[in-house]
């Protein structure tokens, strides 16, 4: 295959994008791993997707290979490693269920929302909030935690147990900020 495509084109294979696909393509494998217990291959899994969405983004700045199927790839390969991880280490027991479901439900409302709105004639430029960034990388660094602890038999329950509120509480105040943001757009739209 030859070297990514002009700088600034819009084509479907870059190497970001080919980055972001093998990212999407780990969350079976993480959930299979996890399924089977094996917690310390999915804790290095995780991670590996981690260190591959820095690296995929700094490759599309650098070499200005940002596309519309990145922009969008990126994200879903993003929520759906987390989200699926979460689900996964709830169903096994540990992480516990209310928090998954939690995290599951606020993506829900959001991209709900977007949906909606869109079917309304209201579409909506999302913009990440801060407190949906700090949301997000305390839910990784709580996955992560999960994972590390669970995967090679290492105790820290209270720290363990402290980011679960953490999250929950980071999770509840984004949720509420972006139904607050499209509630506050509506009423001025109206």
């Amino acid at each position: 295959m030859a070297d990514d495509p002009a700088p600034g084109s819009d084509a479907l294979v870059t190497l970001p994008n080919l980055i972001t696909l093998a990212r999407l393509c780990a969350v079976p494998a993480t959930i299979w791993l996890i399924l089977q217990h094996r917690l310390d291959v999915a804790f290095c899994l995780f991670i590996g997707a981690g260190i591959s969405d820095a690296i995929d983004g700094w490759l599309a700045r650098v070499r200005n290979a940002r596309s519309a199927l990145g922009a969008l790839l990126d994200p879903v390969a993003d929520k759906a490693l987390l989200v699926s991880v979460y689900v996964t280490l709830a169903a096994i027991g540990v992480l516990p269920d209310w928090l998954a479901i939690l995290v599951v439900f606020r993506d829900l409302i959001i991209v709900g929302g977007v949906i909606v709105l869109w079917l309304l004639g209201q579409p909506v430029a999302i913009r990440p909030l801060f407190i949906s960034k700090l949301n997000t990388a305390l839910q990784i660094g709580l996955a992560a935690l999960a994972l590390l602890l669970a995967g090679f038999g290492l105790q820290a329950s209270g720290l363990l147990t402290a980011l679960v509120w953490i999250v929950a509480g980071s999770t509840l105040a984004s949720g509420t900020r972006y139904v607050v943001a499209a509630l506050r757009r509506g009423a001025s739209a109206g």
